[in-house]
């Protein structure tokens, strides 16, 4: 994609970017910074480099506590798809889980 100059206005200014992304994607993440902006700045007060600083660190923080999370779940899944390839691989390989093994029979399943 061609690199190109586009405007967008955050915390009330305007700034110009050279980017090749995609003008809808540059304005929903602008949007998003403009709306931490809105948390950490007082209505009417204006926006200075120090108040974009404390939205960018907030944002960096809510993107390190979403990795952590994803990070969790995945592990969770991981886990959870391990355990139940056990109880198929016991099953089909007749291991300690599986039903015959365990001196269950036929008629009681």
């Amino acid at each position: 994609m061609a690199r190109r100059t586009v405007q967008l206005r955050v915390g009330g200014q305007t700034y110009r970017v050279v980017t090749s992304a995609s003008d809808e994607e540059l304005q929903r993440l602008a949007a998003v910074v403009d709306q931490k902006l809105a948390t950490v700045v007082p209505a009417g007060r204006a926006v200075t480099p120090q108040a974009m600083l404390l939205a960018a660190i907030a944002l960096a923080h809510d993107l390190e506590q979403e990795r952590t999370r994803a990070s969790a779940i995945a592990g969770r899944a991981r886990d959870a798809f391990g355990r139940i390839l056990q109880r198929v691989d016991a099953v089909l390989g007749g291991g300690p889980e599986s039903p015959s093994a365990s001196g269950a029979s036929d008629s009681t399943r």
